[in-house]
């Protein structure tokens, strides 16, 4: 019997750029192979399109899915780590991918699903950090309290290397952050612009231009580069980021980190928002809400069966331990679903319902 020809998935980035320099969004484009034969085959490459801030985690986690289905690779060139705005984009435009995985757990029902993807798994959470470069002097007895007083002394110090900062349009980090500064000035005093207004233009709630003279946009994948480097004082990222690459950081209050759930914390994320380029040019308008990581297998996956399986790996111990090492992740055990019934059955044990206060946040 003759060898079935493989299918090949060629990702390409299309970045461009939105409507009047708001934002940017990228685009994918799907290729198959010229197989001489009709006759369907399958591809046995894992394909993984991540957040940028996963590219430390999800590598293990694939690698320890190989041995469920012998006969599976999974090469460095199937992974794609980009901004989660950038991954649902991608494939609401014709990207192919065994898995993908967001940072925040509300792009999934609200761009992917019913059509691109049946169901999501809520399957981590880590709050927000401020990293910082420890050999600025301003940043001398910085704590989860004066944070922001002493970020804002520190880049305005004659020398000292902007903020980075994050396209909010293509990352949610980059929402998070202003969420961050605005959480602080709520929570410690002085307002929700008493930090926000020196690193942005525009008025809180509507859309957020980084100040060019105090902040730095950059890709958020090359943040600990960046630190390390000295091109920028700090960045605000996830903790699990800042672990995975040794940096130093500060917590946050668990609200201003987007950790917490309690009733406090939902009354404080529904005062607030900021508005971001969706990929269709329009101006849309995002509210906090704790940052929980979720992943789904599309429903055109190459092979929807090894998908799920890396699912099952992801929510398994083996996959808790890669992603709790050093306190990077939170797991949360079971796994939540928005829809159990179109859950894989092997992921059924590993999963219960979205809690009330989080189905909420869907809506």
């Amino acid at each position: 019997m003759a060898a079935a020809t493989p299918v090949w998935i060629v990702v390409v980035i299309v970045v461009a750029a939105g409507v009047a320099g708001l934002g940017f969004f990228a685009g994918y484009e799907y290729r198959g192979s010229p197989a001489s034969s009709t006759s369907t085959v399958e591809n046995q490459t894992l394909s993984i399109l991540g957040a940028g801030t996963l590219a430390a985690f999800l590598p293990d986690i694939a690698n320890d899915t190989l041995p469920l289905d012998p006969g599976a690779t999974d090469p460095a060139a199937a992974q794609t780590y980009e901004g989660s705005l950038d991954i649902t984009g991608a494939l609401t435009t014709g990207a192919k991918a065994d898995g993908a995985v967001v940072a925040d757990f509300r792009l999934i029902p609200s761009l992917l699903e019913p059509t691109t993807a049946s169901y999501e798994v809520v399957f981590a959470q880590t709050p927000e950090v401020l990293v910082y470069n420890a050999s600025i002097t301003a940043f001398g007895g910085i704590n989860s309290s004066n944070w922001g007083t002493t970020l804002v002394t520190a880049i305005a110090t004659d020398g000292a290397p902007p903020l980075g900062v994050w396209n909010a349009s293509t990352d949610p980090n980059g929402y998070n952050e202003i969420f961050d500064m605005m959480l602080q000035g709520l929570i410690v005093g002085g307002g929700n612009a008493s930090v926000y207004s020196h690193f942005y233009e525009g008025t809180p709630g509507g859309y957020a231009t980084p100040n060019p003279s105090t902040t730095k946009l950059e890709h958020e994948s090359q943040a600990a580069t960046l630190v390390k480097s000295g091109v920028v004082s700090a960045v605000i990222t996830y903790r699990s980021y800042a672990i995975a690459n040794h940096l130093t950081y500060v917590s946050f209050n668990p609200i201003v980190g987007l950790f917490a759930n309690n009733s406090s914390a939902l009354t404080d994320y529904a005062k607030l928002g900021t508005e971001i380029l969706s990929s269709s040019g329009t101006l849309e308008t995002v509210h906090p809400a704790p940052v929980l990581f979720a992943a789904t297998v599309p429903k055109d996956a190459p092979n929807p069966a090894l998908g799920a399986e890396f699912l099952e790996v992801l929510l398994s111990p083996e996959g808790q331990a890669v992603l709790s090492q050093g306190g990077a992740f939170t797991p949360l055990q079971p796994a939540w679903t928005d829809q159990p019934s179109q859950v894989p059955a092997v992921l059924a044990p590993d999963v219960t319902s979205l809690p009330a206060w989080a189905s909420g946040l869907l809506a």
